[in-house]
């Protein structure tokens, strides 16, 4: 399973999704292998399909001579409705299509995709505090149960 942390850091996260992904054969491979990053990755809307962008999975090492390319734009697979209600979501609203996670779920490879909007400086300067405070109450209550 291959995680996003960077978008839960970058963005408030307001709607989940599970979709499907069209990939090769060789990029199966490399994605059971734990070799793919989403981390800069964003799923755009193109010709009433949606597409993720940025994203970049390895090349195999034991694929032949007719490897995948590592950042290519691959389609995402979903229902006309909730790829228009997405697409008028992004472009109305001013919200991103972000990948969360990455993972192969019965013999296919699924992604969760997430409806997120943006965070500003303060926003993250106040979650790394409550994450602080949390981490010292965690921490306060487990010397006390000593």
């Amino acid at each position: 399973m291959v995680l996003n942390r960077k978008a839960y850091h970058d963005y408030h996260i307001q709607e989940r999704l599970e979709v499907g992904i069209v990939l090769k054969g060789s990029e199966i491979k490399s994605i059971r292998a734990g070799k793919a990053t989403i981390r800069d990755a964003y799923a755009k809307p193109e010709g009433g399909e949606l597409w993720l962008h940025n994203s970049h999975i390895a090349s195999y090492d034991a694929a032949s001579y007719n490897s995948h390319e590592p950042t290519r734009p691959r389609k995402l697979l979903l229902h006309r409705k909730e790829i228009d209600n997405l697409a008028g979501k992004a472009v109305q609203k001013g919200l991103t299509l972000v990948p969360l996670k990455l993972y192969i779920k019965h013999g296919l490879a699924k992604m969760e995709l997430g409806v997120a909007r943006g965070k500003r400086v303060y926003d993250k300067r106040e979650s790394i505090t409550r994450r602080d405070a949390d981490r010292e109450m965690e921490r306060a209550l487990k010397l006390q149960r000593r």
